[in-house]
């Protein structure tokens, strides 16, 4: 990247006004504030958020869109499955699902050398178990037990167990209890530790556990920055699964006929990634995963990072197909009656996969279990899974699971002090900001035209209709303590099912479609809620004293503020798996970033309000809502002023920073690959860009 002519970024944002813009700067293209609008909202005074209800008029509006777009993946994946009649169709459909999974999970990074190192050996009655340490990248270490049998003669099949969300891995009960219990009955099973967990925590603390809990928090925080530098965390989990194949075909006790992959939740989760993208195994046993992404959906199950692969439901996959990809090699699906993974779609899952097995001459290969337990891998299902194993690889299955001794956690560590960090591991963290350092090296600047078309593209921005959006005139709430005695607010319809939330402050009560006749306007674009922003922020009271012969509106985007979904239970909007997140997720699957959304909203907004005559709109956003604002202002050049407070400095600061605290509604996937908000805000220069306090990675939360 050749930056001869460009401004080095901290002197950049400084010359674009990072500190607190005064009233003068704000009147510089709005005039005076002479007006009785604009000292009314001077004199207002500053109302707290709490003394007024929140408004929330549309709180179902994000989960019913989902909805609907999620059924409709699923019956497009469900007329091609129906159209199989053949055995050649199935043939293909099976090509065609590998294909697309490749396409979402990227590709896979190029094989470096184990290096490999059996640290304990415990020898048991039966079996032994290896404590084995080896870098599925370089410098990058992976934990697991080795689980041998002793009592056998010749090969034997070899199984790769991935452990759930167990804080510590695979010494889990459940988990030692399928590793030993195949040990036992003949098979080798290679059980290794999730990055996260066991000993692979990421984000060490002074005492060597996780300073954020370990496991799904982990997950979550390490994952949602990679999609800025085109990584999706399933793919990690993948690859550490693929090379402990690689391991284990090293070792002359194994035979490379019968290989198998079991787990469960997580770990299911990773068996049926692997089921698909892994052609080695010759069986597979995902437990207590196996669904459909639609039941998913409409029961607002949020799943973790790994467990939502970009694009998958744009290219019509469901959990079937990760398994349809090996057909028709032996699998068994196995569920639980009392799981929160509905088992409904458990039994849809294994329906499909029926008819396609049949087609391909092996009906028996494909099997349905569910247990009568809760979520977990109890031995029901253990059980269930070493019958299937045992008719796959000859080797039959006792009657019930052997006798199990579970070992104390010590024993099975790898690692002296208990952590790969303390043994010289990278952090994945590590690897995301050497890729964003990457990329920001070899990226070329952007601006004009090119830069329009990348924003375009990058947020999978549907085209604009020519005609405005319509709206609807929503009746009066009463008193709102507004900076003005008027106001009506309009629910922007910004595509089928959505809309934009718009308030339009006015001196006079108004309940009637958008006013005419007046050129000058101001759309602000909320940080959290523009109802409380109206009341109490003094960025806002600022921007209305500075516009006193301006219309003023303030916008709630989609799932902001008005429209702020109260689903993934009560109060959880923020939570690790709450409804933010949950949306955010599912907008990634569905190849729409929840961003590029917003985005759209704040366009079609502009729209509406050229449609009513304003020719002269100073665009400005706040927090959460600086960025929908900045991505729109560049996509719309007519705009005459943009003001941005609390704007992200830039998405590699993201990509770059273990601890950014961000909402992944913001992780613009692949965006460093061809941009960064630098480029946009030189660009907005020509729109009288104005910066005021931009936040960091770290301040996301605020």
């Amino acid at each position: 990247m050749d930056t001869t002519h460009l401004p080095r970024r901290r002197d950049f944002l400084q010359t674009t006004g990072l500190g607190l813009m005064s009233l003068p700067v704000l009147q510089s293209f709005f005039g005076s504030t002479s007006t009785a609008l604009a000292q009314t909202a001077a004199k207002a005074p500053a109302a707290t958020a709490a003394a007024v209800p929140a408004l929330n008029r549309f709180p179902r509006m994000m989960q019913e869109w989902l909805v609907a777009e999620v059924r409709a993946a699923e019956q497009r994946g469900n007329a091609r499955r129906e159209a199989l009649k053949t055995k050649a169709d199935a043939e293909a459909y099976v090509k065609s699902v590998q294909e697309r999974i490749r396409q979402c999970f990227g590709p896979l990074p190029e094989k470096t050398p184990l290096n490999a190192k059996v640290t304990k050996t415990l020898e048991r009655d039966g079996y032994r178990i290896e404590n084995i340490v080896f870098e599925s990248r370089p410098g990058y270490l992976v934990t697991g037990n080795l689980y041998l049998p002793t009592n056998r003669k010749g090969k034997v099949p070899g199984v790769i167990g991935v452990c759930g969300h167990s804080l510590n891995g695979k010494a889990a009960e459940a988990y030692q209890s399928f590793a030993q219990g195949l040990a036992r009955q003949g098979q080798v099973c290679f059980l290794i530790d999730p990055v996260g967990q066991g000993e692979r925590f990421q984000y060490l603390n002074e005492k060597l556990g996780s300073r954020l809990g370990g496991g799904t928090t982990e997950h979550n925080q390490m994952g949602a920055p990679q999609a800025l530098v085109g990584e999706f965390l399933g793919t990690w989990f993948v690859w550490d699964g693929i090379r402990a194949l690689d391991y284990l075909l090293t070792r002359p006790e194994v035979d490379p006929q019968h290989l198998g992959i079991t787990g469960n939740s997580g770990g299911g989760t990773q068996t049926t990634w692997l089921c698909g993208l892994e052609p080695r195994f010759t069986m597979g046993a995902p437990s207590c995963f196996i669904t459909t992404f639609r039941r998913d959906a409409e029961n607002e199950l949020p799943q973790d990072m790994e467990q939502c692969p970009p694009r998958v439901l744009a290219q019509d996959l469901d959990h079937c197909d990760f398994l349809a990809a090996m057909a028709p090699k032996p699998v068994i699906i196995l569920a639980q009656e009392k799981d929160f993974f509905d088992n409904r779609g458990s039994t849809e899952s294994y329906e499909r996969l029926k008819k396609l097995y049949t087609l391909l001459g092996k009906p028996e290969n494909i099997q349905l279990h569910i247990g009568p337990d809760p979520h977990g891998y109890t031995q029901s299902n253990r059980e269930a899974m070493y019958r299937f194993f045992g008719k796959a690889t000859g080797i039959p299955a006792a009657a019930a699971e052997p006798a199990i001794t579970i070992e104390k956690d010590a024993d099975l560590l790898c690692t002296p002090k208990g952590q790969v960090a303390e043994s010289g591991s990278r952090t994945l963290m590590s690897f995301t900001r050497e890729k964003a350092d990457d990329l920001a090296a070899k990226r070329k600047p952007l601006s004009g035209a090119a830069l329009q078309q990348a924003v375009r593209e990058v947020l999978k921005l549907p085209a604009l209709a020519e005609s405005p959006p319509d709206y609807r005139i929503l009746r009066s709430v009463g008193s709102r303590k507004y900076p003005t005695k008027g106001y009506c607010t309009y629910a922007v319809e910004t595509e089928p099912m959505i809309h934009a939330l718009v308030t339009r402050l006015s001196p006079e009560a108004l309940t009637s479609r958008l006013p005419r006749g007046q050129s000058k306007a101001v759309l602000y674009i909320s940080h959290r809620s523009a109802d409380a922003e109206l009341r109490s922020d003094p960025f806002v009271q600022e921007l209305i004293a500075a516009a006193p012969d301006a219309a003023f509106f303030a916008c709630d985007v989609r799932g902001i503020g008005d429209s702020q979904p109260d689903t993934c239970g009560a109060n959880q909007f923020l939570g690790l798996y709450g409804s933010h997140y949950f949306y955010a997720a599912y907008s990634q699957m569905l190849d729409r970033p929840l961003l590029g959304q917003r985005v759209f909203d704040v366009l079609r907004v502009l729209q509406l309000l050229a449609a009513a005559g304003h020719t002269e709109i100073h665009l400005a956003g706040q927090g959460w809502g600086a960025l929908p604002a900045a991505l729109a202002a560049v996509l719309s050049p007519d705009l005459k002023q943009v003001t941005l407070k609390h704007a992200l400095t830039s998405f590699h600061d993201l990509a770059s920073h273990e601890d950014q605290q961000w909402p992944t509604a913001f992780m613009l996937p692949q965006v460093l690959q061809i941009f960064d908000l630098p480029d946009c805000y030189q660009a907005l220069q020509k729109q009288n860009l104005q910066l005021i306090e931009p936040w960091s990675a770290a301040d996301g939360m605020k």
